[in-house]
């Protein structure tokens, strides 16, 4: 699952990131009762998600699935298992 897995590309990363410190900052200013800090620093959570998706559009981030399954191979058995239909045995 891990050549499939949410969320491990430079876009996101990225906009993770900046959006920590954002939060960092705006915690840090709401301790210290400034509000224009609070603010700053929810502008830089905001400007995280817009980095985010703008390397995402520059082809950085994870490509849609084309066929709308992405599931792993253990969650495929697992959900055969559930709904009654055979699973092929390993072997």
């Amino acid at each position: 699952m891990a050549g499939s897995s949410h969320g491990h590309t430079p876009a996101a990363w990225t906009g993770v990131t900046i959006a920590f410190i954002g939060f960092c900052v705006s915690g840090a200013y709401m301790v210290m009762a400034e509000p224009l800090g609070f603010w700053a620093g929810m502008v830089i959570v905001l400007l995280g998600g817009v980095v985010g998706m703008i390397m995402k559009a520059m082809g950085l981030g994870q490509a849609k699935s084309t066929h709308g399954d992405d599931w792993s191979g253990a969650a495929k058995a697992e959900a055969k298992a559930i709904s009654g239909e055979p699973v092929p045995a390993k072997g």
